[in-house]
């Protein structure tokens, strides 16, 4: 595994003033009729010193190799000369955005879900984006990926009836991104790839199951509304046979009681409005 090793290398400045002294001395052999200097001075000028030079932006790396040799990373930026005979490959430095494309995956419970994730990454260590790999933007596509299905995998989408479940994808979002990020981190080190950020961008149920799902959905939330009615329709009933009792507007046996608490309980409970009857005889006819 190769290591990163920054070098400096000195500018250039001073090479291409050298170069244009260079450059006029072979034209002034040329004009001289002093041809085979011209052409030597002409050489070392286009053949050594040109290629030597070496311009680097801001958030920009060099990466040298001398016959197949790592020489070191160039990450300062400004103008240089270097060894001629070097191969030079630019690496940047900047942030780099991949945006997931949607992945069908089936979630920890078998459910097939459609996932996708926005990563931010950037080049870290030169020298094992460019050595370790064989092309390093590929591998954090794949490794992105990788990792996103391995997420929806250990995690449900939702809680499962009857199932409390310390994270799922869906009301989990910060500590699933906290986990995508470390993961992604691990895998992609030995590519020198630093992880700024890695979020969930889409998260959904299948097409063929989301209408099943999204029937569930509105019962459960039916029922836990029902069950909140029911709740509060008992503590009505309670209270108002309660105020009866100790004011003693009326004498109620059990009988009674139990009609007052069906008729009660059918007006708070009912999901449409009750037609109120008028009785003009007695409480028992």
């Amino acid at each position: 595994m190769y290591q990163e090793k920054i070098i400096n290398p000195p500018s250039g400045y001073l090479t291409f003033a050298l170069s244009l002294a260079l450059l006029g001395a072979s034209i002034f052999c040329f004009v001289s009729g002093i041809f085979i200097w011209g052409g030597v001075l002409l050489a070392i000028d286009v053949f050594l010193l040109f290629p030597g030079f070496l311009i680097i932006n801001p958030n920009q790396s060099m990466v040298l190799t001398l016959f197949g040799k790592y020489m070191g990373t160039v990450k300062a930026d400004g103008f240089f000369w270097v060894n001629p005979l070097t191969a030079k490959r630019r690496v940047s430095l900047k942030a780099n955005n991949l945006n997931g494309q949607q992945l069908k995956v089936n979630d920890k419970l078998g459910n097939p879900i459609e996932i996708a994730a926005v990563v931010v990454w950037k080049v870290n260590e030169t020298a094992k984006a460019v050595f370790s790999v064989e092309n390093y933007m590929q591998y954090v596509n794949i490794q992105s990926e990788a990792a996103v299905r391995h997420l929806a995998n250990i995690f449900p989408y939702d809680h499962a009836e009857g199932e409390e479940t310390s994270i799922t994808l869906k009301d989990g979002a910060e500590k699933v991104s906290e986990l995508l990020e470390s993961e992604l981190n691990e895998r992609l080190s030995r590519a020198g790839i630093e992880v700024l950020e890695a979020r969930i961008s889409h998260l959904a149920y299948a097409p063929e199951i989301a209408s099943a799902m999204l029937q569930r959905q509105q019962a459960t939330a039916v029922i836990a509304a029902r069950k909140l009615i029911v709740e509060g329709a008992v503590g009505m009933v309670e209270m108002a046979l309660e105020k009866l009792s100790q004011k003693g507007i009326v004498e109620l046996d059990e009988e009674r009681k139990a009609a007052m608490v069906s008729n009660l309980l059918v007006v708070l409970c009912g999901d449409r409005h009750v037609q109120p009857v008028v009785n003009t005889g007695t409480l028992y006819n």
